[in-house]
C-alpha cells in the first residue's frame, strides 16, 4: 500500500507491510534498474544455479516479479468482450505513471503486459486462459482493482515472490472483524493446499499475506472427491483501506497465488524428470 511521504518527491515510494505480521515499513526505488524476471529472482533467493521450473500460463513474453504490496487501488474504467478474451481499461495514475505498452502491470495479482496508457488509464488484453483461471472475468466497469508494478533489481522485496501467475480462485467463506484487523478464512482448491503452511506466504488477489491458519483438504473417503481445505489470514487496517480485500464478503472469489519456491522445490524434489 502506498503512503505518501516527502520521499515520493525523488522518486521513492514507502509501502506497508500488508502481511499478518508485518507492522513493518518498507520502501522500493524505482527510479533505476529493471524488472526483476522470476527466474532471476528464484536463482538469488536459493543461491542454486540450477533451479529451472515449469513457466506457467502468463500474459507477457517477459516474466516479471512482483512483491505482493500493492501500490494503488485502481477502477475499471471499460471492459470490452471479445472472442475467448477480454480488453480491460482500469483507471490508476500512480502505476500507469511513466508507464508504456510493453510494460506489465498486477491486476488483482493477475500479471497483464499495457497495450496502452494515457492520462492516468492503461489498457491490457486478458486471454481465455487467464478469464478461466482467475477472478478477473467477473470484473465489471466499476470494480476496484488492486494494482503493482513489477520489483526492479535495485527495489526491496517488502512481501514475497510473486510471478503474476494464478494457480487457481479461491473463496471467502467467512469474514471476522476484530478491534484492530479482520481475519478473512478463504477456502483454498485441493491442488493447491500442498504449498501452502501455515506462516508461510500466499497471494491474495495480488496482496501478500501471512497464513495465519489453516485446514487440511477433507476427504469423503474412498472414490471420493476431496473437498477444499482452508486458511485464514488477517488484515491490518492499511490493507483494509488500501485493497479490494477491505470490502470482499463471503462467497466472493479471490485469486490465489502460493509461494513459488514450493513449486519449484517440489520440482527438484521429483528429480527433474520433466522438460
Amino acid at each position: 500500500m502506498t503512503v505518501r511521504d516527502p520521499a515520493e518527491a525523488i522518486g521513492r515510494l514507502t509501502r506497508w507491510n500488508s502481511g499478518t505480521d508485518g507492522n513493518s515499513p518498507d520502501g522500493r526505488q524505482h527510479a533505476r534498474g529493471r524488472a526483476v524476471t522470476a527466474r532471476q529472482a528464484v536463482l538469488a533467493h536459493t543461491r542454486n544455479p540450477g533451479a529451472r521450473g515449469r513457466r506457467l500460463a502468463e500474459e507477457n513474453g517477459v516474466d516479471a516479479v512482483f512483491t505482493g504490496i500493492v501500490e494503488e487501488l485502481g477502477e475499471v474504467v471499460a471492459l470490452e468482450e471479445l472472442p475467448d478474451a477480454a480488453r480491460l481499461t482500469v483507471r490508476g495514475p500512480l502505476v500507469t505513471a511513466g508507464a508504456g505498452a510493453g510494460d506489465s502491470i498486477a491486476v488483482n495479482g493477475v500479471c497483464l503486459t499495457v497495450t496502452g496508457a494515457s492520462d492516468g488509464t492503461f489498457s491490457a488484453d486478458v486471454m481465455g486462459e487467464t478469464l478461466s483461471r482467475s477472478s478477473l472475468s467477473a470484473l465489471g466497469t466499476g470494480s476496484a482493482v488492486n494494482l503493482e508494478r513489477p520489483l526492479r533489481l535495485d527495489g526491496r522485496l517488502g512481501g514475497h515472490l510473486v510471478q503474476g501467475h494464478v494457480d487457481g480462485t479461491g473463496t471467502i467463506l467467512e469474514r471476522r472483524p476484530g478491534e484492530h484487523w479482520d481475519v478473512l478464512r478463504i477456502a483454498v482448491p485441493p491442488p493447491l493446499a500442498r504449498y501452502v503452511v501455515q506462516k508461510g506466504s500466499i497471494a491474495v488477489d495480488g496482496v501478500s499475506l501471512t497464513v495465519s491458519a489453516l485446514a487440511p483438504v477433507r476427504s469423503h473417503g474412498a472414490g471420493s472427491p476431496e473437498g477444499p481445505g482452508w486458511i485464514e489470514v488477517s488484515l491490518i487496517p492499511e490493507t483494509l483501506a488500501r485493497t479490494t480485500l477491505g470490502r470482499k464478503q463471503p462467497g466472493e472469489p479471490v485469486n490465489l497465488e502460493v509461494d513459488m519456491i514450493a513449486k519449484y522445490v517440489e520440482r527438484l524434489l521429483a528429480g527433474g524428470t520433466q522438460s
